[in-house]
């Protein structure tokens, strides 16, 4: 996907978030993240929607801590979440593409870092403010949801602090049946190592349109809702563990 095409993302998931937040109510529960209120939901996104600002409006070369989370509540939350979303799609449009600020993962640059990773930043949390409504979900392209099963594999759980990991190395399989993307997952005592060749027998493989991938991944759907084969420990050792 192109840097413009996740702008857009993030602007449209930020804009159904806050609609379905309105909707909820802030005092509505979240199925998706037990023991949290929508409330809780608008601060947190709410907050790292301003920190990844900072760094691309500033520029900021260096890692700084997240602003605190305001004590806002009902309308004045929403207006505030509203602002700062449209705040960082703003400040991405207007950066440049030789933009130069801190990332935490690796990327084409730090403006594809930025756009990438906050449009699915967005979406997961957009996912959780409609699991208050209890209607069912948002469909996402199967595109982008792609690219976020990727971004989770390949970015989050190749960093040291990933915390699925096996005593004797195993084989994970994730295949996207509407489309042509497998990533194999290998996992032992160290970080997965990730590739998106389909050669090693897998010792477990979860399949499904690549939608219902992404959020099973995320922990948004249960592991029912895809294809699980063969040793579904593996799957459940993700379940546990894959938290990021």
């Amino acid at each position: 996907m192109e840097i413009a095409e996740f702008i857009e993302s993030l602007d449209e998931q930020g804009q159904l978030m806050a609609a379905a937040a309105e909707k909820a109510g802030t005092g509505a529960e979240v199925p998706t993240c037990p023991g949290w209120h929508v409330r809780d939901l608008l601060r947190h996104t709410g907050v790292v929607h301003r920190w990844a600002t900072t760094y691309i409006a500033g520029g900021l070369v260096e890692p700084h801590a997240p602003g605190s989370e305001p004590d806002l509540d009902t309308d004045a939350l929403l207006h505030w979440f509203r602002e700062g979303h449209a705040l960082l799609v703003a400040a991405l449009k207007a950066a440049p593409e030789d933009l130069e600020c801190w990332t935490f993962m690796p990327a084409p640059s730090p403006l594809a870092f930025w756009a990438r990773r906050q449009a699915h930043e967005t979406a997961i949390h957009r996912v959780d403010a409609e699991s208050a409504l209890g209607t069912g979900f948002s469909a996402l392209p199967q595109e982008f949801a792609a690219d976020g099963i990727d971004e989770l594999l390949r970015g989050f759980h190749a960093r040291d602090r990933s915390r699925v990991r096996t005593e004797v190395p195993r084989v994970l399989r994730v295949r996207a049946t509407d489309a042509d993307d497998v990533w194999t997952v290998r996992l032992s005592h160290g970080p997965p190592r990730t590739d998106r060749t389909s050669h090693d027998t897998a010792d477990c493989e979860m399949s499904g349109a690549a939608e219902q991938l992404y959020l099973a991944l995320w922990n948004r759907l249960p592991l029912s809702e895809v294809t699980v084969s063969g040793d579904e420990a593996l799957a459940r050792l993700w379940r546990e563990k894959s938290a990021v």
